[in-house]
């Protein structure tokens, strides 16, 4: 389900109903949204419905009206039995676990797709932009969690979280290539143990929230860009 409700906790308005959904095609209904994002811009709302469906479904933030939805590569969203994921079979055209979701600023949307492991883009009428695989090798529940994009006026980087290698990776926004990694599996200060979580603040500052035996939030702190090497 979707809910909104005051800052003082009284429910505005709800949409879809436990347990009701009846597959990626239904409009009234979501099943296990994992994540989402507002657009300010067109005042929609944005759901990665990913534990259960397979797609990305929009509404308008006002008043949860359908608007609507798209699967991998801007294909109509299905409910297909992909069977087990292999890294060597052509990529599959549908997502398996949409499970994070952003805008950039420039008005492009990112949708990490955890157990594929890769994160696609789109223009916001669903259109299919490029993609990029992360770890494309990952088996156990996949490399793709989720990411925060960088505060600065272009949005230079895209942090990824990647909870079956412990990694946060580093990606240059505009061409998706993997540029530096941070973290290695630990329950010590500054590594990381099934990152799950990730967000960005305004100096740049990196959060990570942890599942399972870590159960906590880390903060990395942001040291400056330096001299970017051609093509970064």
């Amino acid at each position: 389900q979707l809910l909104t409700f005051t800052r003082q906790g009284k429910l505005l308005r709800q949409f879809g109903k436990a347990g009701m959904s009846k597959g990626s095609a239904d409009t009234a209904n979501m099943r296990g949204p994992a994540n989402l994002v507002v657009d300010p811009a067109s005042n929609e709302v944005y759901v990665a419905d990913g534990y259960g469906n397979r797609r990305v479904i929009v509404l308008d933030a006002e008043t949860f009206a359908f608007k609507r939805m798209w699967g991998a590569y801007g294909n109509k969203p299905s409910d297909m039995d992909l069977g087990p994921y292999d890294p060597d079979a052509p990529p599959a055209q549908q997502f398996r676990l949409p499970h994070n979701i952003s805008i950039s600023k420039d008005g492009f949307v990112y949708v990490a797709d955890r157990p594929n492991n890769r994160i696609q883009v789109f223009r916001k009428d669903g259109t299919f932009v490029k993609e990029a695989f992360i770890s494309k090798r990952t088996l156990l529940q996949g490399a793709a969690s989720g990411f925060a994009l960088s505060p600065d006026p272009e949005q230079r980087f895209l942090y990824m979280i990647d909870g079956a290698n412990h990694h946060v990776w580093i990606l240059n926004r505009s061409t998706l290539q993997v540029i530096a990694r941070f973290g290695q599996q630990g329950l010590w200060g500054g590594s990381l143990n099934v990152p799950h979580a990730i967000a960005v603040d305004s100096k740049g500052n990196i959060y990570v929230g942890e599942n399972f035996d870590a159960r906590r939030f880390q903060r990395f702190l942001f040291k400056g860009l330096g001299t970017p090497k051609p093509g970064t």
